[in-house]
């Protein structure tokens, strides 16, 4: 004869366990469908606000800027950097006279020897004054 398991009666037939690592399909599409919409609209103010010039919020007022590397450097020592040539890929080389420096304590005059050196690139910061160029700002272009 067979005994019945001690406990409650079942009721009818067993239910399987939910499954609670899932999610349903129509949750999963409205959360993707939020996620594209986001992203959508995230790339979509991205581009109307940023604009498409890039601008150094340190650039001097006033100021032009090329981009090259040293070629010469007019000195009598590395804190008496007179001026120097930079090769640029667009307007070839160009003459600096160095003025006061708005960075000097950043990027001191003499760095520009080992730039010359090293042949990495240099963004010079200038303006127009007397038919010469004078650097007003050097930095790293990289």
């Amino acid at each position: 004869m067979l005994r019945a398991a001690p406990g409650p009666a079942p009721s009818g037939p067993a239910r399987p366990r939910p499954d609670t690592g899932s999610v349903d399909g129509r949750t999963r599409n409205l959360f993707l469908a939020a996620l594209v919409v986001v992203i959508g609209l995230t790339g979509a103010a991205a581009f109307l606000l940023g604009g498409s010039a890039v601008r150094d919020p340190e650039a001097p007022p006033g100021a032009q800027s090329a981009v090259g590397v040293i070629v010469g450097v007019e000195s009598e020592g590395l804190d008496k950097v007179a001026g120097f040539d930079l090769r640029t890929t667009d307007q070839g080389t160009i003459t600096f006279v160095l003025g006061d420096l708005d960075n000097g304590a950043e990027f001191p005059p003499g760095h520009l020897v080992e730039h010359q050196a090293t042949a990495q690139p240099v963004r010079v910061w200038y303006r127009a004054e007397g038919g010469q160029r004078v650097a007003v700002r050097l930095e790293d272009a990289t």
